[in-house]
């Protein structure tokens, strides 16, 4: 809390799953990895920050990589319509 007794909040986060159909694939350390999630921070500022994770195609876990989002439309929808369905559920939350 501040001095003056609000609660700071540094960021918000969801995950967001992209559907098989917007998925996309990209190399880190020579593994090629689909990507099939991404988060979506909040920041302090108001901006989004958006990253893709997902599972090295030959199968097997892999590291918890992070790849950027590319600028395609239909991913830049597929974020305004997570951020949308979580204000949703979070409004609807009785915890």
């Amino acid at each position: 809390m501040t001095a003056g007794g609000d609660v700071e909040v540094g960021a918000l986060a969801i995950n967001v799953v992209v559907p098989p159909e917007l998925r996309w694939t990209d190399t880190r350390a020579g593994v090629e990895f689909e990507l099939t999630s991404l988060t979506v921070r909040l920041l302090p500022d108001g901006t989004r920050a958006v990253r893709a994770y997902g599972r090295p195609v030959t199968g097997g876990r892999g590291g918890y990589t992070s790849f950027p989002v590319p600028d395609r439309p239909g991913l830049a929808a597929l974020v305004e319509a997570g951020a949308g369905r979580a204000v949703e559920l979070w409004a609807a939350s009785r915890a």
